[in-house]
């Protein structure tokens, strides 16, 4: 079955209601960046690892130390699940968070989530999701390892900069298309630029010849 792309858009959840299921380190990291996007996050787990024990005794999360019910469908707008190796558990959230309208991610079951959850890279105000549609999950995270060393303290002081003048065209100068000549002028020269370095089993493979030839 071919890769499906999806729509990529970013969900605000502030304020909202968010379940995580799963109490180990996937759940920890998801829940951290649930609430730092302003979520109220739920936890549904018979136990929790160490981070996820400190946010709940702080009130930061709330926890249910229980396995999942269909009842926690009734208050919230998203599920993650952080249960890896049991197909069938997601399978039956997707039919039944399709039912109630709810979002789902799946950890490891694209084919049993309704949303995908890209490698983010978070560099003062920047964000930059990266997939590749399920195909190969691993090089976002090595994309994004890269791209967090590339994206350095000048990068966030720029963006400051650029939001700094933002806030003083639109308060000093009235005309749109003067403001967007001005946006221009200041982005004039900058780009992003790089190069690919691929592994040597993939450039073996490369040289190669091709059957039959």
């Amino acid at each position: 079955m071919a890769a499906n792309p999806g729509f990529p858009l970013v969900l605000d959840v502030k304020g909202w209601p968010v379940l995580v299921v799963g109490g180990d380190e996937e759940a920890a990291e998801k829940s951290q960046r649930l609430l730092e996007s302003g979520a109220r996050v739920t936890i549904i787990s018979p136990t929790l690892n160490e981070p996820l024990r400190h946010l709940a005794a702080s009130g930061k999360i709330i926890h249910r130390g229980r396995h999942f019910r269909d009842a926690d469908l009734e208050h919230t707008i998203l599920i993650l699940n952080t249960i890896r190796g049991d197909r069938d558990f997601a399978q039956m959230l997707l039919a039944k968070s399709r039912e109630k309208g709810v979002l789902l991610w799946s950890v490891d079951y694209p084919g049993a989530s309704s949303v995908t959850m890209p490698a983010v890279v978070a560099v003062g105000h920047v964000r930059i999701a990266i997939s590749t549609s399920g195909m190969a999950p691993a090089l976002s995270g090595f994309m994004k390892e890269d791209l967090e060393h590339i994206l350095n303290e000048e990068f966030v002081e720029f963006v400051d900069w650029l939001g700094q003048l933002r806030e003083q065209a639109k308060a000093n100068e009235p005309d749109a298309e003067k403001r967007r000549a001005l946006f221009r002028e200041a982005l004039d020269g900058f780009r992003f630029l790089g190069r690919v370095q691929y592994p040597k089993v993939w450039l073996d493979r490369r040289s190669q010849p091709a059957p039959g030839i």
